[in-house]
């Protein structure tokens, strides 16, 4: 799977590299749960590369692929990964998987079936579920219903980026806000002289605990991830920052930001915003997130724990599950292994990579990467467009920065203690696409701050590779 002689041109492989999206099909999706649109055409042909001027892609990223580029020897592959998984630095468990894209071969392995715990490379395959079972243009709404006189319901439908007060529809986190829902409603309200309410938030669409138990109770409070619920204003951060303190119960923070988006509209709100389950009732007011496609780019570019989590559960819905932790662990592996990915052995705790207990292989890691960079599988493209690009976004901005890997290089990045991961593509001083997966679980307290520096040179020696022969 992948490009390179797949592709048919080198054409096809800039397209993979640049963030051009294919039509996708249109998959059928659960009544009354989600809403769909056409994706939108991007505004300039290289969306997700900064700086882009409409048409010219950033130089780093513009690398052609061609169907005759050199395959690199497996030898001389062979023995980079011998030397990584040789250094005592990164400790006793390193696992590694380097295949070449476009014909699936095997280039070189260290314990490449063993179990490592992923961390958030593990995002890789929450992506993988949710384009694959969602439609890509799929949005999801948050709504105010009227369900008695002076009683208004403000129900989640899995949107946890909402703005606070006006939405930016160029934006994913914030595209959809509170304030504009509050003059939807304000607007319907004062022309009622409805202008005293009492308010209820339903965010019953998700179940079970908001807050997993193989989680370190410390993620929560260090703002590493929020309790889950299905709906959340910047994903229930209490501050402007990543890594922002969270609201205890991000659905009733939300209730009350929307209370007072009302008061400043004139609309009164009688007693304290508290939860309820309500049937569904008549539509008073409506936004809409960002397309799924987007919000998965989103979460793999953030490498964002609570995002994940709330596509992870859609995921389970669209499959007929609960949305729960453990509906959206099933619903993510089967959708995975539908795909063809043999998933023997892996253990999912969550979806995001967050919790103790997860395990998968460098090899599983490695075929999961091949599906989206398969020209086969054109709805997984946006996972393969929107990973973090070396030296340029996301959590891979500030590494590489100056390497042979940068710009070449589209990774997620996977950080829990002792724990460093990184699982992606690159692409050789030949022009030929390769997937790889380096996983290292038990790396030395001293060493843990350097391990990703260690493993980005590796992905270095993989870019600058000419070794042919």
């Amino acid at each position: 799977m992948g490009w390179g002689a797949k592709a048919g041109s080198t054409v096809a492989a800039v397209l993979l590299l640049t963030g051009v999206y294919l039509t996708l099909d249109a998959y059928d999706v659960v009544p009354g749960l989600l809403t769909t649109e056409p994706a939108p055409a991007p505004a300039a042909p290289f969306p997700d590369s900064p700086g882009a001027v409409a048409g010219e892609p950033p130089e780093l990223v513009t690398v052609m692929l061609g169907e005759d580029a050199p395959v690199p020897a497996a030898a001389s592959i062979q023995s980079l990964v011998d030397d990584l998984a040789d250094d005592d630095r990164l400790g006793t468990r390193v696992g590694v998987s380097v295949v070449d894209a476009a014909s699936g071969e095997t280039l070189g392995t260290h314990a490449p079936d063993a179990s490592f715990v992923p961390a958030s490379t593990q995002k890789l395959l929450t992506a993988v579920a949710a384009l694959s079972t969602i439609t890509p243009g799929t949005r999801f709404p948050t709504t105010v219903e009227q369900a008695g006189d002076g009683l208004l319901v403000l129900r989640g439908g899995g949107d946890t980026l909402l703005a606070a007060g006006a939405g930016d529809p160029d934006a994913v986190n914030g595209h959809a806000g509170l304030g504009d829902l509050a003059d939807q409603v304000a607007g319907e309200l004062t022309l009622t002289g409805d202008t005293s309410v009492t308010l209820r938030v339903d965010d019953s669409l998700f179940t079970g605990p908001s807050v997993s138990p193989t989680w370190d109770p410390g993620f929560v409070t260090d703002g590493y991830a929020s309790a889950v619920t299905a709906l959340a204003v910047d994903g229930g951060r209490l501050e402007d920052d990543e890594y922002a303190p969270r609201a205890d119960d991000p659905s009733l923070a939300a209730g009350e930001i929307f209370a007072e988006a009302l008061a400043d509209r004139g609309i009164t709100v009688d007693g304290d915003v508290k939860r309820a389950t309500v049937e569904a009732s008549p539509l008073v007011g409506a936004v809409q997130s960002a397309p799924v496609e987007d919000v998965v780019g989103y979460f793999l570019e953030h490498s964002d724990n609570s995002v994940t989590e709330a596509v992870g559960r859609l995921v389970a819905l669209q499959a007929g599950r609960e949305g729960s932790f453990d509906g959206a662990t099933s619903a993510v592996t089967t959708a995975v292994e539908r795909l063809g990915v043999d998933l023997t052995g892996a253990e999912l705790v969550d979806c995001s990579g967050l919790g103790e207990g997860s395990d998968l292989s460098p090899t599983q890691l490695t075929d999961v990467v091949e599906l989206i960079t398969d020209p086969e599988q054109p709805r997984l493209r946006p996972a393969a467009v929107q990973m973090p690009i070396a030296g340029l976004t996301g959590t891979l901005d500030d590494r590489f920065v100056g390497d042979p890997g940068a710009g070449v290089t589209r990774a997620k990045t996977g950080s829990l203690s002792n724990v460093r991961s990184l699982s992606g593509t690159t692409v050789t001083d030949d022009g030929r696409m390769l997937a790889f997966a380096v996983l290292a679980d038990k790396i030395p307290d001293e060493n843990a701050w350097g391990a990703p520096f260690i493993i980005d040179d590796f992905v270095d020696e993989l870019a600058s590779c000419g070794c042919t022969g």
